[in-house]
């Protein structure tokens, strides 16, 4: 089938992308689900850094290459063998697919699937499959998913069904920012009663981290240098904010301490703030050749816990439901990570807001309509 999506000419462009312009939308063909596959129509699609990430070269992956690792949809085919979906369910997409018997599956989220990140590695779905061209020529998928089209297909482990009362501008964003930044406070940093969790880095991951802390009783402080990230996470339910100077200066810490910015600098500033016996969990994804300093003695002498989190350390299937049950009993306000809503076609913009720091959450909202 044909379908409109927008394509990832290169890595490494020249920033402002405005200018440069990575992107092209255009006409796709998509071939039908193959077996263990599903065929989704994109209703939302979050921006996030990880697609940053390729744009800018700090992550390389084979291009051409159909962006987009963040979204939602509903089902519309199925493949032999997805016999627990139904055309008409509407699905959470997420980047790591899961095989279910590698050993990295059987550590509860802890790891990586090897099988999905081998293929998310390649461009490819699970089993090697490519379902993407364009005039006859191959284009890579991204993480699984190439959510920044019309319609994606997928491998069944790369999705999670939601029921039709969840939104598909909240059910896109379960599917990394909150699965991620989640994650990172209930898999990873797990605090106890009565402690306080903070959040370095406001961006949409460091926010949903800030709201699912708030949403589950903890006090929670937020750390980030721009001020207006610093008014939403009052708004959001922070206890306190700072910049990281001024953090440096309260000599505040924390037992539960977030790193959600994706720099060494940030990782250094959570580092500093988290209190004896605390835990720092990281969950950005810096530059592969971005380096902080740390104090192994400080580890030693102060019993710290580093924890390295990848999406969130989550079993997508397990805790998007629980992030669902919080949403719907208004305790967990997802709507308020949209910062903007898109095209397709803003796309190139979108990424300078990005880089720029001032977005939570942009949104690209499609609908049955959607053409080039």
């Amino acid at each position: 089938m044909q379908i409109v999506g927008a394509v990832l000419e290169r890595s490494g462009a020249p920033a402002p992308f405005a200018q440069s312009r990575p992107f092209t939308v255009g006409p796709l063909e998509l071939d039908s689900p193959g077996p263990g596959e599903v065929l989704v129509r994109i209703e939302a699609a979050g921006v996030c850094h990880s697609d940053l990430s390729v744009v800018d070269g700090n992550r390389v992956r084979p291009t051409p290459m159909l962006l987009g690792h963040e979204a939602a949809g509903i089902v519309e085919a199925l493949g032999d063998g997805v016999d627990d979906l139904a055309a008409g369910d509407r699905v959470v997409m997420t980047f790591l697919p899961r095989c279910g018997d590698c050993p990295e599956c059987a550590t509860d989220g802890r790891l990586p699937c090897r099988v999905g990140s081998a293929a998310n590695g390649l461009g490819l779905l699970v089993g090697d499959h490519r379902r993407l061209s364009r005039d006859g020529e191959p284009v890579h998928h991204h993480l699984g998913v190439s959510a920044f089209a019309s319609h994606a297909v997928v491998s069944r482990t790369s999705v999670v069904r939601v029921d039709a009362d969840v939104p598909p501008e909240v059910a896109a964003l379960l599917g990394c920012a909150v699965l991620t930044g989640g994650g990172a406070v209930v898999n990873a940093g797990r605090p106890r009663e009565g402690d306080t969790v903070m959040v370095v880095g406001l961006g949409g991951v460091g926010m949903a981290a800030l709201l699912v802390a708030v949403a589950l009783g903890f006090e929670v402080i937020g750390v980030d240098a721009l001020s207006d990230k610093l008014d939403a996470a009052r708004s959001n339910g922070a206890s306190a904010v700072f910049t990281p100077a001024a953090l440096a200066v309260a000599g505040v810490r924390a037992p539960v301490v977030i790193e959600a910015a994706g720099n060494a600098r940030a990782f250094e500033t959570a580092l500093a703030a988290t209190s004896p016996g605390g835990t720092t969990v990281t969950v950005g994804l810096p530059a592969p050749d971005a380096r902080a300093s740390v104090s192994p003695l400080t580890l030693t002498a102060e019993a710290r816990t580093v924890v390295g989190s990848y999406l969130g350390s989550a079993v997508p299937a397990r805790d998007i439901p629980l992030y669902v049950d919080l949403w719907r009993s208004g305790r967990l306000p997802l709507e308020r990570l949209v910062s903007s809503r898109i095209t397709l076609h803003d796309l190139d913009v979108a990424m300078d807001r990005l880089a720029a720091g001032g977005e939570l959450r942009q949104l690209i909202v499609l609908d049955e309509r959607t053409h080039l």
